[in-house]
C-alpha cells in the first residue's frame, strides 16, 4: 500500500467510498479533534493523544476508536476487530452512506473526546516477561559456563527469542541442530534475528 501524506489522498485512494468518507470527516472536524495521518490513515487526536480514526476497506468503511472500550454504545453500534486480541480499540462500520446518522456519530465521536480528556484509556501491559530456559540449554550451561554468561549478557527480547526457538522443535534431533546452530550466536552476543534486523 502506498503512503498516504493528507486526507485528501486517502479518500482519493478509497474513491468508492469518497462521499461516506467525506460525510465522516466533516462530522468530525466539527469538534475540536486535530486532524493527522498515522500509519498512512487518517488520525483525530486530542492533546497529543489519538482518539479515532477514518479507515476505509473493500466491502466497509468507519470510524476507530482507540479507546472505544470505555463507550456506552447505546446503539450497539461498535465491534471488536480481533475478539481476543482487541482490548480497547472498536469500530463503527458502515457498507454504505445511507447508514450514517449524523447525530449519532457526533454523540460517540464527543463521548471518546470526553473519555480521552478525562483519561480513560488501557495502559500497555508493560509486565515483564519471565524468560523460561529449555532444559536442553540448561544442560549446555551446566557443561558451558561462558556459554552461560554470554547468554546473560543478552537483551530478555533475544534470550526469550533463543528459548522458543529451541522450545519450539518438537523432535529431540531437531532441538540438538538448532542447539548446534546457536551456540556460536550466543558466545559472539547475536541475536538469533539480528542478521534480518540489520537488513
Amino acid at each position: 500500500m502506498k503512503k498516504i501524506y493528507s486526507v485528501e489522498e486517502y479518500i482519493e485512494e478509497h474513491a468508492h467510498f469518497s462521499e461516506a468518507l467525506i460525510m465522516l470527516r466533516d462530522i468530525i472536524n466539527t469538534t475540536e479533534c486535530i486532524e493527522t495521518i498515522k500509519w498512512s490513515a487518517p488520525v483525530y487526536t486530542i492533546n497529543g493523544k489519538n482518539v479515532l480514526g477514518l479507515g476505509a476497506f473493500k466491502n466497509h468503511f468507519g470510524i476507530w476508536f482507540f479507546n472505544g472500550v470505555f463507550l456506552k454504545d447505546e446503539y450497539n453500534l461498535l465491534v471488536n476487530a480481533q475478539e481476543s486480541k482487541t482490548k480497547a480499540l472498536r469500530q463503527m462500520r458502515f457498507e454504505s452512506i445511507t447508514e450514517i446518522d449524523k447525530h449519532i456519530v457526533l454523540a460517540y465521536v464527543k463521548e471518546a473526546i470526553e473519555n480521552q480528556k478525562l483519561g480513560k484509556e488501557i495502559k500497555p501491559d508493560r509486565s515483564k516477561k519471565e524468560t523460561v530456559i529449555p532444559k536442553e540449554l540448561k544442560d549446555l550451561f551446566t557443561k558451558n559456563t561462558d556459554l552461560k554468561n554470554s547468554f546473560e549478557t543478552l537483551s530478555p527480547y533475544k534470550q526469550r527469542e533463543y528459548c522458543n526457538y529451541i522450545d519450539s522443535a518438537k523432535r529431540e534431533a531437531t532441538k540438538q541442530t538448532r542447539l548446534e546452530k546457536i551456540i556460536p550466536m550466543i558466545l559472539q552476543n547475536i541475536g538469533l534475528n539480528d542478521k534480518y534486523k540489520n537488513c
